[in-house]
């Protein structure tokens, strides 16, 4: 038990330093919400609209993108603390690895992922831009049947 004494004395010290840290801003500056403090604040501009209340889908796409090649990063540090031992054998997986995440990186550029603003619009496909292509004609109504007015106001 006399081991682990100092991890313990450690925690302990490390608990009573949170809650006095706590407790002296709490005296010392008690809290005083106003307006001003509550609004949201980033870079010196301050928002005007409203924040929209789901995320666009995109915004997790680049999320999940930029997870992957962190993730990938992550992957190459063990690789080189251990590259003497590894041999060849460490250098042919590193490179499948590699040209693995490479080729989903040149995948997701050819499909713009990446592209923001009219770049983006430009690479619409003749699919998406085909006049006969409406609302109508591709979206399914899922729970319409058997009401008195379907979801676009006709009558069913």
């Amino acid at each position: 038990m006399g081991q682990y004494l100092p991890l313990i004395t450690l925690l302990v010290l490390t608990g009573v330093f949170g809650a006095v840290s706590v407790v002296v801003s709490r005296v010392l500056n008690p809290p005083r919400p106003t307006e001003a403090k509550s609004s949201a604040y980033e870079s010196g501009i301050t928002d005007i609209t409203e924040p929209p209340e789901r995320f666009p889908v995109r915004f997790y796409l680049i999320a999940m993108i930029f997870i992957v090649f962190d993730i990938e990063i992550i992957f190459f540090y063990p690789f080189t603390m251990v590259y003497s031992e590894l041999g060849w054998y460490g250098v042919i997986a590193i490179v499948i690895f590699s040209a693995a995440v490479f080729e989903s990186f040149l995948y997701l550029i050819s499909n713009g992922a990446l592209d923001w603003g009219p770049a983006r619009i430009s690479r619409r496909s003749v699919i998406a831009s085909d006049p006969d292509r409406t609302s109508t004609t591709t979206v399914r109504r899922v729970g319409a049947d058997g009401r008195a007015f379907a979801l676009d106001g006709e009558e069913s």
